[in-house]
Formats: C-alpha cells, sequence, structure tokens
C-alpha cells in the first residue's frame, strides 16, 4: 500500500498551528449551555468547571455536513475516530483515544446512550444506528477517566438528547439529494399544550453506495413526549423505532483491489450477496421529582428489541468443521433496565457540594440462531441449522459521585462504581460431533475516579484526574475457543485500564475557546484477536497495552464575520508486552508473533479537523480540512492504510419569510476526488482489510421551518 508523504502530514499540523496563533478579535458571543446535566452527571456546574475532556455539539439544523452520517458530526471532536464507512450493513467505526479500535462492526468498549436510555448492551456491544439525529439538540462526548463512572466497557461516552418539545408549534422539513442517489428526507414537530411537551421525528435515508453492492435505506421514527405539572416534578417518555432492511455489504477490499478499483465489491459480496436487516423498538421512561429545595429523585427504565439477521460470505468449505455456527446469523435480543438516582444539593464547610448516589441493572437476552448460507448450489440463502442458543448478559452496578467547590479557585471530582456483570448460555444445538456449548461466568470490579480543577482567572481552568476502569469482552468475542474447541471462551478476562489526563481550558466572552489535555491509559489483560480465519474470529489475552496522547481543539472568532475551528489529535497505542497470534487456516496453536512494541492495530498517530467559516448576514460559506496518519491494520503490522487529507466546500442562503424560514445549501466533498481508505477492517482473515471512502460526492440540501403564531 503507498503511504502518505510525509511532509504532507507536517502541512496538516503547520496549518492547525497557525490557527492557534490567529488572536480572537471582537465578535458576537456564541451561546453556551450552562448548568445542563452533563455526562459526568453534575447538575449544578457549568461543564467549563468540571475535570474532564467534554464536548458538547449543538445541533441545531444549519450543520450541512454528511447528511445522516454521525461520523461527519464526530469529525471536529479531538479524541475520537468516527469512520467514515458508507457501510449501513456494518454501521459507524467508533474509537475514543484508542478504546474501540478492534471492533470490526459495531461499537465495543464505549458507552452509548440515547436521552439516557443505553445503546450499549452490558456486554459492552453497541450500536449507533437508531441515534436520530434529526430530532437531536446536542450530542455530549466525555473521554477520559470520568468515563469510567458508567461502568464496563467506558472507554468514553457518547450521548444524544432529543429536542425538547416548547410553545409555540414548529415544524421541520428537509430534504437532501446528492451522488449515488443519496436521499434524505426529515420531518420534525414540536410543540406545548399546557403541561404536555411532544417532540416527533421522522426520518428516511437511503442510497444506492459509492461502491458495488452497497444500496441500503433505513427509517427512523424518535418520540420524546413530556409531562410538567410544576412542583418539580417531570416525566418523559421516549419513543424510538429502527427498520434497516437488506443493507447490502460490499465487504472489504484487499491491497491489490484496492488499487485496481476501489469502487467495486469483493467477489464474494456478490457470490454470497451478503447483506443484513435489523429492526428495532424501544420505550423508555424518565421520572424526576424535587424533594423540597435540595434534593432531587431520578427514576429511569427502558425495554425494547433489536432482531437481526444477517448473511456472510463464509465459504462452504469453512462450514464443513462441524463446529461452525454456519454462514447466517439471526439474533432475537430483548432487553432492559432501571436506573434509580438521588442527588442532594447543599454545603461542606461552608462550600458548594453536590452530592450523587444511585444504583442500576441492565439485561440482555439473545436467542442466536446460525443456518448454513446455502441450499445445494444456491448461495446466499439460508440452509440447515448450524447454531440454537440462548445468552443472557446482565449487570447489577452501584454509583457514587460528589462535586465540593471547596475553596473559591479549587473544585474536587470524585466517583466510585461497583459493577458486576454476568453471562449465562444455553445450548439447545448439540451433535455427536458438537458438544453442549452451555455455561456461565461473572465478573466484578470496584473503580474509583477523581480529578482537582483549579481556576488561576475567570477565563482559565487547568484539571487533573485519575480513575481505573474495566472492559469484559462480548458474547460475540465470546463465541469460540481459541484452541479450535468446543464450547465459549469464558476463559477470557476482563481488561482493566489506570486513566491518567492532564488539562487546560480557556474561554472569553467573545466566544473564543481552547482546550488541550495529555492522556495516558494503562491496560492489563488487554483483549486481542488470537485468529480470524474461516469465517470465525476468536479472542485472547494479550497482557499489557499503553495508549497515550494530546489533544487540542479551539474555536476562535475572527472579527464579525469569520469563525475557525480546529481539533488535532496525537495518539501513541501500542502492546508493551508480546503474544502470538494464529494466521493461517485451521490454526489452533497460535505461532506467529506480535512484538512488544506493536502499535494497537486500528489506531491512527496523528489526526486533525479544520473548519474556516464566513457568515456574511443570510449566507454560509466554509471550508474543510480533515486529515490522518496512516493506520496499521493488523497486528503483525504487515500493512498499513495510506494517510489522506480531504478537502470539502459548503455554501448556504437563508431566507427569513413572516411565519418561518427556508434555507438551501450545497456541499461538496472530497473536492480533489482522492481515492482513500476510510475505514478498516482490523485483523480480516482474508487479507480484505480496507473499506474504500467516497470519491468526490455533491449534496444539495433545502430545509423549511415554520412557526405557529
Amino acid at each position: 500500500m503507498p503511504t502518505r508523504p510525509p511532509h504532507r502530514t507536517a502541512s496538516l499540523w503547520l496549518s492547525l498551528a497557525c490557527c492557534l496563533s490567529i488572536p480572537a478579535q471582537a465578535g458576537e458571543p456564541i451561546k453556551t449551555l450552562q448548568k445542563v446535566e452533563v455526562t459526568a452527571r453534575v447538575q449544578g456546574a457549568d461543564p467549563f468547571e468540571l475535570p474532564a475532556s467534554l464536548d458538547i455539539l449543538v445541533l441545531d439544523g444549519d450543520d450541512t455536513r454528511s447528511a445522516g452520517d454521525i461520523s461527519a458530526q464526530l469529525a471536529s471532536v479531538p479524541g475520537v475516530l468516527a469512520r467514515d464507512r458508507r457501510n449501513l450493513a456494518q454501521d459507524t467505526q467508533l474509537s475514543i483515544r484508542g478504546f474501540g479500535a478492534r471492533a470490526t462492526f459495531g461499537v465495543r468498549g464505549l458507552r452509548l446512550l440515547a436521552d439516557g436510555i443505553p445503546a450499549t448492551m452490558p456486554d459492552g456491544q453497541g450500536q449507533l444506528s437508531h441515534f436520530s439525529l434529526a430530532g437531536a439538540e446536542r450530542m455530549e462526548i466525555l473521554r477520559g477517566p470520568f468515563s469510567t463512572l458508567y461502568g464496563n466497557s467506558s472507554g468514553g461516552v457518547v450521548q444524544l438528547f432529543s429536542a425538547e418539545g416548547e410553545a409555540p408549534d414548529s415544524l421541520r422539513l428537509s430534504a437532501t439529494g446528492g451522488s449515488n442517489d443519496l436521499q434524505l428526507l426529515d420531518a420534525r414537530w414540536l410543540g406545548r399544550k399546557a403541561d404536555f411537551t411532544y417532540a416527533m421525528t421522522a426520518s428516511r435515508f437511503a442510497t444506492d453506495g459509492d461502491r458495488e453492492h452497497s444500496r441500503a435505506h433505513r427509517d427512523v421514527l424518535n418520540g420524546k413526549f413530556g409531562w410538567r405539572p410544576g412542583d418539580g416534578r417531570e416525566l418523559d417518555l421516549m419513543i424510538n423505532t429502527l427498520d434497516l432492511p437488506d443493507a447490502q455489504d460490499p465487504l472489504g477490499l484487499n491491497a491489490a483491489q484496492l488499487r485496481a478499483d476501489p469502487h467495486q465489491a469483493t467477489p464474494q459480496a456478490l457470490q454470497y450477496n451478503t447483506r443484513k436487516s435489523v429492526s428495532q423498538r424501544q420505550l423508555g421512561l424518565v421520572w424526576r421529582q424535587a424533594l423540597g429545595e435540595s434534593n432531587t429523585l431520578r427514576l429511569m427504565g427502558y425495554g425494547g428489541n433489536r432482531d437481526v439477521e444477517q448473511y456472510l460470505s463464509v465459504p462452504i468449505g469453512a462450514q464443513a468443521n462441524p463446529l461452525s455456527g454456519g454462514g447466517v446469523i439471526d439474533l432475537g435480543n430483548r432487553y432492559g433496565g432501571v436506573d434509580a438516582r438521588w442527588t442532594w444539593n447543599g454545603s461542606l464547610a461552608g462550600r458548594e457540594l453536590e452530592l450523587t448516589l444511585g444504583a442500576n441493572a441492565d439485561r440482555q437476552r439473545q436467542h442466536r440462531l446460525g443456518y448454513q448460507n446455502y441450499v445445494g448450489s444456491t448461495l446466499g440463502v439460508r440452509g440447515a441449522l448450524r447454531r440454537d442458543e440462548r445468552n443472557t448478559v446482565s449487570n447489577n452496578d452501584q454509583y457514587a459521585q460528589a462535586w465540593w467547590r471547596f475553596a473559591p479557585r479549587w473544585s474536587l471530582l470524585a466517583g466510585l462504581r461497583h459493577s458486576s456483570v454476568e453471562f449465562r448460555s444455553r445450548d439447545a444445538y448439540i451433535t455427536a460431533r458438537n458438544p453442549d456449548d452451555s455455561g456461565h461466568v461473572r465478573h466484578s470490579r470496584t473503580t474509583p475516579v477523581a480529578g482537582l480543577t483549579f481556576a488561576p482567572s475567570e477565563q482559565l481552568r487547568l484539571h487533573a484526574s485519575y480513575g481505573t476502569g474495566f472492559e469484559t469482552p462480548t458474547f460475540n468475542e465470546l463465541a469460540y475457543r481459541a484452541d479450535g474447541g468446543a464450547g465459549l471462551a469464558l476463559g477470557l478476562k476482563p481488561a482493566y485500564s489506570r486513566n491518567m489526563e492532564l488539562g487546560a481550558k480557556w474561554r472569553n466572552t467573545r466566544g473564543a475557546s481552547i482546550e488541550g489535555a495529555l492522556f495516558r491509559a494503562n491496560t492489563d489483560n488487554e483483549l486481542a484477536v488470537a485468529s480470524n480465519v474461516g469465517g470465525r474470529s476468536t479472542y485472547r489475552n494479550a497482557g499489557r497495552a499503553r495508549r497515550q496522547g494530546a489533544e487540542l481543539s479551539g474555536l476562535l472568532p475572527l472579527g464579525t464575520d469569520w469563525t475557525v475551528q480546529l481539533a488535532a489529535t496525537w495518539l501513541d497505542a501500542r502492546f508493551r508486552d508480546g503474544f502470538l497470534i494464529c494466521t493461517g487456516a485451521g490454526c489452533t496453536v497460535p505461532s506467529t508473533p506480535v512484538a512488544a512494541g506493536a502499535r494497537i492495530p486500528g489506531t491512527l498517530r496523528q489526526q486533525g479537523f479544520l473548519r474556516l467559516q464566513w457568515q456574511p448576514g443570510e449566507w454560509t460559506l466554509a471550508a474543510e480540512g480533515v486529515g490522518s496518519s496512516p493506520t496499521t491494520v493488523n497486528d503483525t503490522a504487515s500493512e498499513q492504510a495510506a494517510g489522506y487529507g480531504l478537502l470539502h466546500l459548503e455554501t448556504a442562503r437563508r431566507w427569513n419569510l413572516s411565519r418561518g424560514a427556508l434555507r438551501a445549501s450545497l456541499r461538496i466533498e472530497n473536492v480533489f476526488d482522492r481515492n482513500y481508505v476510510g475505514s478498516v477492517i482490523v485483523n480480516e482473515g482474508n487479507g480484505r482489510y480496507y473499506e474504500p471512502g467516497p470519491s468526490r460526492s455533491v449534496q444539495l440540501g433545502l430545509r423549511w421551518d415554520w412557526a405557529a403564531q
């Protein structure tokens, strides 16, 4: 694979550095969210005061970035790698400070929530596909030690919050069309009648895809209904549905295929008609009750089902193994949970204190069926049953948190969480050559965290924090044993981490802000791929690992019309102990060494984001640059995805009408039509590591906002 010339990487960082040297000039103040219930669960503090790296992205509908793509929204957050897969069959690939990078599909090692409802199951496997960007008000992204307050697999936290219904009623209709027959239709209705609020959103996204065999469409409905009778009482009901039928999967390409034609699908994708269908229905309820002037009680309950059917390209020969689960996956998931939280606001030694105590329990029940992906000579169809098991994973957690402003310039945030996670599997597919694979295992851990904030001036905050965390293997990682034997890999241990952060935050009254952080996370029992052959991935504990680096972000108004936004990340993620892996077909005894000091695959050493925006009156014009250094794609570092730099351009015009507004937008992505790798499939057993990013594309959007009088 060709690598990116070093001078291009240097140019990217030089450009980012130059932006910091530009002084902020007088301009319109930029709105900030004050005293919201942020991810770290502190209700009474401005996020600026907390000893944590926390970004709040306001989603006001004026952003013209990639339609329906959450990865484009997260590009401006340092430390976050949201890969642009353009493959709805595999969902967004997300990692934070190197946590979650090993995921070949979905999200692992991170905590995802939508309106307070977990989108990550108790085992640490999560999905972003049902997040409703059209109905959202903001996203919160937490990085560093305080993520551990969310329990198992909290290498970082991403939360989405829906808009609140308010009077007078308002309606938003938007339509976006673009290259590859991209279509995005959204409708959002917000309103309030007396004590009742409502916010309803419907969205349809459809595309033929930039690659062959990548057609997909997705329908999302999201509703948030509130009751506000006063006296400190609030009730919210959240309803969410997702339908993603038969999303085509073009699979990854090997290096030769990538060079020959990045738009092609892997031949096996066409041969087996690889595809995925997802259907999800979810309901959540949150009750908040003020108990006097100082106490608040919050109760949350949720439940739902998520059904997944996926057709893989597992070859017929690999399914001859009597322990094979086949090439068609049929998952029926039922999940639910409760959370109870009490918050007290008062004082200690005459200084402001906020104390939170809580407990939560979550459970996922999964009926996992596996079938052959052929009948006779016909491929890509459901064949004979090869797997039938019922899996349950549950957690029971208790947590406490305190925020204390113990001196005029000092504050302390500290927390403690105890988590207990239990896996159970009952095998119903038992033959003479495939014995009973039932089993169970329990993991528990207490994870403390603490951080100090110092305020040298009104505009500057310095902080330091330290915490511990743990990450259990997911049910998918327990599915097969590395030695080729029958049964689940119940011998896998959780990974334990120790996280440290030093940070600084600066802002002024003109809307300028700069934040930076140094971080390090040392991990024991790091989870890594042991083998990936014959359609089966197995995992092992690889010993020690370290993720360390630096982040920088800034928002700088330049005069009244110009704004510069930037984000830069440097990350060094490596295995500290050597270990052995399998690389050949049929391998059950690892023999290929991975040396101590090897880079953790799927992580980037450098990435950057730069946006220059001009907004004179009703017009908006912007240029946006993103770039990354090369990505190692496997444990042995035998191949890399080349680094890249991309330029995007956009413009928009707004017309204010008597009862609303009309907005038109145009965005051109990958202006220079560069071929690049948008995401990688880590340790893909056939060497098909590369998922090409989209070529030059154009998106046209039109939005109408109407408000009742």
